[in-house]
């Protein structure tokens, strides 16, 4: 799977998200690092609604802003996630094309705990999560 990585401050855990993508076998593009939260999520939204990637994780000190502006961009359905339950119901009931985190709170472990939630969930079938799904 090809991932976009985008983030507004390097820290050990976006580090460590990264290095364990690439050690999942995924290819990871990463557009962003370093640079102001909404350039970030919007680049990691734009990259994601070209096609140019499969899904896409965005991060900044509270993952709020890389999350807003990412939606931002049509097509794109980020979703701003605390751990591993909610990116498997981001991914399963809303599509969720783009997985935000805040690095303030968020640990190696739970990163990579998302990771594997949001990676692996298929998005449900059912006819009324469907209809219900937004954008």
């Amino acid at each position: 799977m090809r991932i976009v990585f985008g983030t507004d401050e390097r820290t050990p855990v976006t580090d460590e998200v990264v290095g364990d993508l690439r050690s999942r076998g995924h290819e990871v593009v990463v557009v962003a690092d370093g640079e102001r939260w909404a350039d970030v999520g919007r680049a990691v939204g734009e990259t994601v609604a070209r096609g140019e990637a499969d899904r896409g994780v965005v991060c900044c000190w509270t993952g709020t802003g890389v999350s807003m502006a990412a939606n931002k961009v049509p097509g794109v359905r980020a979703a701003l996630c605390t751990d591993a339950e909610t990116a498997r119901g981001a991914r399963r009931w809303n599509d969720a094309n783009v997985l935000a985190f805040g690095l303030r709170l968020t640990s190696p472990q739970v990163a990579r705990e998302m990771l594997d939630a949001f990676l692996v969930t298929e998005t449900d079938d059912d006819e009324r999560e469907q209809i219900a799904r937004v954008g």
